[in-house]
């Protein structure tokens, strides 16, 4: 079976800070309902920085593998192109990233208009937040 890569070419991809191996597209912000839709492109064989989600996140995976890693580094899922998964709000640090190929994720942040990611360095401390406010901040920095 051929693989083929979802074209991207328009859409236009962003940095997050100096996170590395990660870029993002903010498709949409609900405010009234608190909705944060964005695509996320995790570079093949690496892993972004350690976080915890602190909102309900729908994500379908559009291309590749979206692989999650414990805090110490050990593999924990892989999701598979064309999977759908809801994931409850955790206190569990965890890295995500791309298989053989970057992996290209929709996420549906929901429901949460405050804190919706934790950054955490090695030794499970907070060094930022990602809010609500953030994510519109962001939008508006490319109108």
């Amino acid at each position: 079976m051929a693989h083929h890569n979802f074209y991207d070419v328009n859409i236009k991809w962003q940095t997050l800070g100096n996170f590395e191996h990660l870029l993002y597209s903010i498709l949409d912000i609900d405010e009234h309902n608190k909705i944060i839709d964005v695509i996320f492109k995790f570079a093949a064989h690496q892993k972004i920085v350690l976080h915890r989600h602190k909102a309900l996140n729908k994500t379908f995976v559009i291309q590749g593998e979206h692989r999650l890693y414990e805090a110490d580094g050990r593999l924990k899922e892989v999701r598979a192109v064309g999977s759908y998964t809801t994931t409850l709000p955790s206190d569990d640090p965890h890295r995500e990233g791309g298989g053989d190929v970057d992996a290209i994720v929709y996420f549906s942040i929901r429901g949460n208009n405050g804190v919706l990611y934790e950054i955490l360095d090695d030794e499970l401390n907070i060094i930022a937040t990602l809010g609500f406010e953030d994510f519109i901040n962001l939008n508006k920095n490319l109108a």
